[in-house]
């Protein structure tokens, strides 16, 4: 079943209300209350006890007390619980869709190695089809450990037929918000610059017809862009795009390469040369001197710590409290399904904790409160979207996840901050909420034909292995 097969089948795989129950209750003029024991609003106050939110139509209409809004609303339906747990939709802010179709492999290389034995094995082999099922198949699971936004650089060579449209088909079949950039390098030789910039357009073109997605500009990185195509895509970035996605200071190598062949830091030749006049998302920012700091505060420029794949490939530590403490937004970010491999978020979420406190020797290097900002309202900062969503405010976007207070591992909840944080996994993700409309209920993905999905996955993950010789790969990992 190819990606046109899985696109007819809108019954299974177009996004829907879970029931005709769902559809009704988006009608109502009252709209319908989310209530919890706890409801954490990423804004003040930050929590409210058997508390509420009020959505109606795609909007948060009203948070307060259960007593109250029930009190005024009668007519609205109530779903989640009075034990439940609700909060804002996670948003991740660094993913790779182009990843999806080679999940563990490759675990033995350092970033450069492994760039160069899979990532440039892999891309010029990804196509249109791969691109709508690998993000349909990573989408499914971050909707389940409660994203509801997610920030994707798609990487792959360009072709005659647009690949990266696929990624804007997949995340309007789940429901699932993307930004979406191509990840646009001309390191490999034989690259055309025209082609190369056709694909953004084509990207571009498919967000704007798109109810759910918004461009930007991938740059893979400094490092993958000569200098003529790095000027092109800055001015592209100023008069075609929301804002810019990149990968910054991620290895020790990459900033020795640019120094050598820049004579300066990649963060002082991406200011230097105009790139954060444009909203900018650093990817990483592992190996940072207090000049590269400086410079991130001084333009806005948001970070995406991605600590899951920082660690699988021995990237280094992110300094997540001196950005913060230098008034950078920071975000968190699962990374690609190649470097993760998990799209879990609530993972990255604990790990992200763990990993500062580890760093530092110090348990109060991160709360379960900051991470859980970082998760929400930081991540929506630092990709200049808090206006829109981020929080449980009237006004935004209805993005809500409700996690079970009957689970067993949320039964005894003394702290709902420290209770998702360090407790909660993907199974007490009871729903999400995506502008309103219901894409988990009771921990099941709605309007995708999962199984299906898992097997068309199956037969392009096996044809990519082939075509781009990643058994090798396999077997080295298996002689280790």
């Amino acid at each position: 079943m190819g990606a046109n097969a899985m696109t007819e089948r809108s019954d299974s795989l177009h996004p829907t209300m879970s029931s005709e129950g769902d559809a009704h209750l988006r009608q109502q003029d009252a709209g319908f209350l989310i209530r919890g024991k706890h409801v954490l609003t990423s804004s003040e106050p930050e929590i409210i006890s058997d508390g509420a939110v009020r959505v109606v139509g795609d909007t948060i209409a009203d948070v307060g007390s259960f007593a109250d809004l029930s009190g005024r609303f009668p007519s609205c339906a109530v779903l989640g619980g009075p034990n439940d747990i609700v909060a804002p939709g996670f948003i991740n802010t660094h993913g790779h869709f182009s990843e999806a179709l080679v999940t563990g492999i490759a675990e033995n290389y350092a970033l450069g190695d492994w760039l160069r034995v899979l990532i440039d094995a892999v891309a010029p082999r990804l196509d249109r089809e791969s691109a709508f099922i690998g993000t349909l198949l990573g989408g499914v699971q971050m909707l389940r450990t409660g994203i509801t936004l997610t920030n994707d650089m798609f990487v792959c060579d360009p072709r005659t037929t647009p690949v990266t449209p696929g990624v804007v088909q997949g995340l309007e079949e789940l429901g699932l918000k993307g930004i979406v950039s191509y990840g646009a390098s001309d390191r490999r030789s034989g690259t055309p610059v025209e082609d190369v910039f056709a694909e953004h357009a084509a990207l571009r073109e498919a967000a704007a017809a798109s109810t759910l997605c918004r461009f930007r500009v991938g740059i893979a990185t400094v490092a993958a862009q000569a200098p003529p195509m790095f000027a092109r895509s800055v001015d592209f970035a100023s008069s075609h795009a929301d804002g810019v996605h990149i990968h910054l200071h991620e290895s020790r190598e990459e900033i020795e390469y640019i120094r050598e062949s820049r004579h300066m830091s990649p963060i002082a030749y991406c200011a230097q040369n105009g790139l954060f006049a444009s909203p900018t998302l650093a990817a990483h920012c592992v190996w940072l001197a207090d000049a590269d700091i400086r410079l991130l505060a001084s333009h806005g420029v948001g970070v995406a710590y991605n600590p899951v794949s920082n660690m699988i490939l021995a990237s280094g530590v992110c300094p997540v409290s001196r950005l913060r403490g230098s008034g950078i937004k920071v975000g968190l970010g699962v990374d690609g399904p190649a470097s993760n491999d998990r799209q879990d978020m609530l993972e990255a979420i604990k790990t992200g904790v763990l990993l500062q406190r580890l760093d530092q020797l110090d348990p109060a290097a991160l709360t379960a409160r900051a991470a859980l900002r970082m998760a929400t309202i930081e991540g929506a900062t630092a990709l200049h979207l808090d206006t829109a969503v981020g929080s449980l405010e009237p006004g935004k976007a209805a993005d809500l996840v409700v996690f079970d207070g009957g689970s067993p591992a949320l039964a005894n909840v003394h702290d709902p901050f420290q209770a998702i944080v360090y407790c909660a996994g993907p199974r007490e993700v009871k729903d999400v909420w995506v502008a309103g409309r219901r894409r988990v209920a009771d921990g099941e993905l709605l309007g995708v034909d999962v199984p299906a999905l898992v097997r068309e996955s199956r037969r392009l993950a096996h044809c990519l292995a082939q075509r781009a010789g990643l058994g090798a790969l396999s077997l080295l990992a298996a002689s280790g």
